[in-house]
């Protein structure tokens, strides 16, 4: 056994080479995750932005992803089933969006109607924001709008329920989380003929105002590079810090 009296350097630069491959372990980390988020970013700008396509047929839903087709900006043409609303509980207004002044803003509801077009296929289309008070159609009927629309807007996937999220009353049709597939069985649609990503609707004028389209929040926090400059300086201040101390205890 190494007598530690002897080379009493040995266990604090044992401990101190451990911490600093951690704090560089981490900051490495947050530099990866850097170039993900960067990545991420470009890719969701650039799609969000292209000329809108035709929504994808059913022949091709199996093989969409996330990963791959979140975001797309797409058009569908069909008739709303205002009959058959289901809704998500949403906070509008955002310090990180633009544009924000003039729009409805608060707690309430992304009100989610399935679209139905003429070859039968259905795709639950986010409308937009309402507030709380207004979520009875009654009390917005100038924007249900009747006949064949137009639907423009970004695909979204389901999301992952947070640890703290609310749960879902289906039989109200009031969700906390965008889990399209519980939507589409709370309206009774046919899940083999419903997509299972929405739409996003584009901020589009409706009667009356409401609902409010364009909710879908683009701008995504970015701060890894400072979370990496702040691990490095930990690593930079313990390497200090071990040599201040072995400088110390040579003196002695």
């Amino acid at each position: 056994m190494t007598d530690t009296r002897r080379h009493p350097l040995l266990l604090p630069g044992i401990t101190a080479l451990v911490a600093l491959a951690v704090l560089v372990g981490l900051g490495t980390w947050q530099l990866s995750r850097l170039a993900w988020k960067n990545e991420l970013i470009a890719q969701v700008a650039a799609r969000s932005h292209a000329a809108p396509a035709p929504l994808p047929p059913p022949a091709s839903w199996p093989a969409m992803t996330a990963e791959s087709d979140e975001y797309r900006r797409v058009s569908a043409t069909g008739t709303f089933r205002h009959d058959a609303e289901a809704y998500l509980y949403f906070v509008a207004g955002d310090s990180r969006r633009p544009g924000e002044a003039g729009r409805v803003q608060g707690q309430g509801y992304l009100v989610i109607t399935p679209l139905v077009m003429t070859d039968g296929r259905i795709v639950l289309v986010n409308r937009g924001f309402v507030p709380t008070d207004r979520r009875d159609p009654a009390s917005r009927a100038q924007g249900q709008v009747p006949g064949v629309v137009t639907v423009t807007g970004l695909l979204r996937y389901p999301e992952a329920r947070g640890l703290f999220a609310a749960p879902d009353d289906a039989t109200r049709r009031l969700f906390y989380t965008r889990d399209i597939g519980a939507m589409a069985n709370a309206l009774g649609l046919d899940g083999r003929q419903t997509a299972p990503f929405l739409i996003d609707a584009d901020s589009a004028d409706v009667p009356g105002g409401l609902p409010q389209g364009g909710e879908t929040r683009l701008v995504f926090p970015n701060r890894h590079l400072e979370y990496a400059l702040t691990w490095y300086g930990l690593a930079l201040t313990l390497v200090g810090v071990f040599i201040a101390f072995a400088l110390q205890r040579r003196r002695r």
